[in-house]
């Protein structure tokens, strides 16, 4: 009994193939540059890694280049199609149509294509993936699962834009939040650990990977988080700028005569780590190099931290407090000198970390506090992909909903 995780993009598709009787991952993968020269389909299984080239124009080509690999000898992960019993999709923006996860109808594809002008770079090939499993694995549940759903508990006063009323009524201008599938995983793992119920917990959780974002958790419940309408708003992150003064898109538009394509890729594509180091968005090479006595990175890493410090005082003040800091994510769970540097000058918030902890803790849960602070540091690899199975075998009546 299988479940096929898919996260489809404009140009490629990721998937990964999960046992649902012991929750372990038995196969992953990506088919890659989709409609592009020199497409490729790579898979991961119990006999190790195979790559192929491949001829893939369409999503439905990708798809059907995916099934094929499933059931390959070589890579001994399906011997039929028939032990997939649901597919689960990551979905990334449900607008305020979806407060949770949702088993996938065409009423839900209707509504989802309503939210196409909330997320016109990922909702449209989210659209097409979705469309394409269910012509091929007709009459097999599949599930949507929203990066938007968690944050749908925030108050009008955190996701309301200050611009006339009409923008939102009509249009649906609003802060909607991403990475709540992780958000999700992250709290309820940071309360096992602190073997507390999460109703009880005030959390700060540091999602801090190539997209970054950060959520103030009160209860189990989303009351702010940094991203906005689009990934685009909040902390700096791998190529995107993250919080900009809105002058600053008018001065690039009337002084510099950019169009809106350049000033959407300058902001999402050329920015953020990227921009500021000149030397790629890589976490582990900008700060090899910071340390090494590059200015340019030692101003991207400075950056960096600086506004997710900005963003742990913001939510602890929204929540009147808090009980746990929680790193996740690429950079979070691995790196080392980042936690270091987000939790100097942070003793106002109580924040203290072991540094023997710290640093040697890279990609596995653990408590970095300092013995006897208040507030507990944990790093927690995070697990989206499992949430997205267990909302799929939920939701697809596979298992009893939980409690």
């Amino acid at each position: 009994m299988q479940v096929l995780v898919l996260n489809c993009g404009s140009s490629s598709i990721k998937f990964e193939l999960y046992d649902a009787h012991d929750m372990t991952s038995r196969t992953h993968g990506i088919v890659a540059k989709i409609g592009e020269g020199g497409a490729y389909l790579e898979i991961t299984g119990p006999r190790g890694r195979t790559r192929r080239e491949r001829v893939v124009a369409t999503h439905a080509e990708a798809l059907e280049t995916l099934f094929a690999a499933l059931l390959d000898p070589e890579t001994s992960a399906l011997s039929s199609l028939d032990e997939i019993v649901a597919v689960g999709h990551r979905a990334v923006h449900g607008g305020e149509s979806f407060v949770e996860s949702a088993l996938i109808t065409d009423e839900v594809l209707t509504k989802m294509q309503e939210c196409v002008p909330l997320a016109p770079l990922h909702n449209p090939a989210n659209l097409t993936g979705m469309r394409e499993t269910r012509r091929l694995l007709p009459g097999v549940p599949q599930v949507a699962v929203f990066d938007t759903t968690f944050h749908q508990t925030m108050p009008p006063r955190a996701y309301r834009y200050a611009i006339p009323a009409r923008y939102y009524e009509t249009h649906h201008v609003r802060r909607y939040g991403f990475h709540g599938t992780s958000f999700r995983y992250v709290a309820a793992r940071a309360a096992a650990m602190l073997a507390q119920d999460q109703a009880d917990l005030r959390m700060v959780v540091c999602r801090l990977g190539n997209g970054c974002s950060i959520a103030a958790i009160d209860g189990g419940r989303s009351i702010d988080t940094s991203m906005g309408m689009t990934p685009l708003e909040g902390l700096v992150m791998g190529t995107r700028s993250g919080d900009i003064d809105a002058g600053v898109v008018l001065f690039l538009q009337r002084e510099l005569g950019m169009s809106v394509t350049e000033v959407d890729h300058l902001l999402n594509e050329e920015s953020g780590l990227l921009g500021l180091s000149g030397a790629g968005n890589d976490m582990r090479v900008i700060t090899q190099r910071a340390e090494a006595g590059d200015p340019a990175c030692a101003l991207a890493l400075d950056v960096f931290t600086y506004r997710v410090k900005e963003y742990i005082g913001a939510s602890a003040a929204a929540m009147g407090g808090h009980d746990a800091l929680v790193f996740t994510a690429g950079i979070g769970e691995h790196s080392a000198r980042v936690r270091q540097m987000l939790s100097t000058r942070l003793s106002v918030l109580r924040i203290e970390i072991d540094e023997d902890a710290n640093r040697e803790t890279h990609g596995v849960e653990r408590d970095i506090s300092d013995l006897g602070a208040d507030v507990r540091v944990l790093v927690i690899p995070t697990d989206e992909e499992r949430m997205i199975v267990e909302d799929t075998l939920r939701l697809a009546s596979l298992v009893p909903a939980a409690g």
